[in-house]
C-alpha cells in the first residue's frame, strides 16, 4: 500500500513538471557509512596502518577531506543537510538535538518535513529496498521514516554491544542488498566528548570503526553486489578538544570518500564540497531526479 501511494505521487509529480520520470541510474546499490563527530585532519594523522579499509577505499575512488559541514557545525543540524540536500536555513532543524524544524522549511514534502534523500528514492522509485541502522536516536527524527523500510536503532547502550550496528548492516546486505543503506555510527563523536577529539583514545576508535567499514566491504562482495555498489564514507562534523559546534576547520571539514565501479578513481579532488552535497551525490547515483529545491551538487566528473 504505501509502495503504491509513493508510486501514484511521483507519477503526479512527473505530469505535473512535464518531465521523463527518473534519471540515469549509475549503480544499483548505494552504502553510506557516516561517522559522527569523524574530523578529517584525522585521516591524515592517523597511522595508515590502522584504518587499511578506508585508505584502500581512498586508493581505489575519489576523496577529498576538505567537505565543510554547515552551521552550527552539530549533530542534528548537518544528519538532516546530508539527508535533505540543503543548509540549515532551508531545512529549518537549528540545534544539535532538534526533532523538528525550528524554522519552517522552505519546501516540504508529503509528510510535513523537507524532502530526504530516502523519500525522494521512495517517490521515484517505489520497488527500492531502503535501510537505516543508527545509534543515535536523533536520526530518526530526520530521516522521514515513513519512507524506509527498516530502520534500527541500535538498543539500550551501544557502549555495550559495540557490533551491534555492523552486525545488522552485515545481515541486511546480505538478507535484503537495499537500495541505500545508511549506517550511521555515533561511537567516535562519543570518545571525542569523553576522552577528545585528536586524541589516543580517537584513533583507537577509528581503527576500530575501520574494521567495521572492512565488514560491511566483505559482506557487500559475498552477496554479489560488489559490481553494482557505491560506497560513501562520510561525517556530520568533526571537533576539537571535547566539544564542537563552532567555526574552526577541525570542527567543520570532514571527509567524503566514495568508490565503486561507477566511480572514477581520480583519488583526491578539489571542489568546494558542503555537506548538503551528500544527498545529490546518492540520487544521481540512484537515478532519482533531485527537487528543485535542494542546493546539493552531484559532482558528475568524479563518474564513469
Amino acid at each position: 500500500m504505501r509502495a503504491m501511494c509513493f508510486a501514484v505521487a511521483a507519477l503526479a509529480a512527473v505530469l505535473l513538471a512535464g518531465m521523463a520520470p527518473g534519471a540515469q541510474q549509475r549503480a544499483k546499490h548505494v552504502v553510506l557509512v557516516a561517522c559522527d563527530g569523524w574530523g578529517a585532519y584525522s585521516v591524515r594523522k592517523a597511522d595508515p596502518a590502522t584504518i587499511p579499509n578506508i585508505r584502500a577505499l581512498m586508493g581505489k575512488g575519489a576523496w577529498t577531506l576538505k567537505d565543510r559541514s554547515v552551521l552550527p557545525s552539530s549533530s542534528a543540524i548537518n544528519w538532516a543537510s546530508m539527508f535533505m540536500g540543503v543548509p540549515t536555513e532551508l531545512h529549518g532543524y537549528t540545534q544539535w538535538n532538534s526533532q523538528k524544524p525550528e524554522i519552517k522549511p522552505n519546501l516540504l514534502n508529503e509528510h510535513g518535513i523537507a524532502p530526504t534523500i530516502f523519500s525522494e528514492l521512495r517517490r521515484q522509485r517505489p520497488e527500492a529496498r531502503i535501510d537505516v541502522v543508527a545509534e543515535w536516536g536523533g536520526i530518526g527524527h530526520l530521516i522521514d521514516r515513513q519512507a524506509v523500510d527498516s530502520y534500527f536503532l541500535v538498543p539500550g547502550k551501544y557502549e555495550e554491544t559495540p557490533n551491534a550496528i555492523v552486525d545488522e548492516a552485515v545481515r541486511l546486505i546480505t538478507e535484503k542488498k537495499p537500495t541505500l543503506l545508511a549506517v550511521c555510527i555515533d561511537q567516535l563523536d562519543h570518545v571525542g566528548h569523553a576522552q577528545g577529539h585528536d586524541t589516543p583514545a580517537y584513533y583507537k576508535k577509528l581503527a576500530q570503526i575501520d574494521g567495521y567499514v572492512g565488514r560491511i566491504l566483505k559482506a557487500i562482495d559475498e552477496a554479489g553486489m560488489a559490481q553494482d555498489t557505491v560506497v560513501i564514507l562520510t561525517a556530520d562534523h568533526g571537533g576539537v578538544k571535547k566539544g564542537h559546534g563552532g567555526k574552526s576547520l577541525a570542527e567543520m571539514e570532514i571527509p567524503f570518500i566514495l568508490a565503486g565501479p561507477a566511480i572514477k578513481p581520480v583519488g583526491e579532488f578539489e571542489a568546494a564540497m558542503m555537506q548538503y552535497d551528500c544527498a545529490a551525490v546518492i540520487a544521481d547515483l540512484l537515478g532519482v531526479e533531485p527537487p528543485a529545491g535542494w542546493r546539493g551538487r552531484a559532482y558528475p566528473q568524479l563518474l564513469r
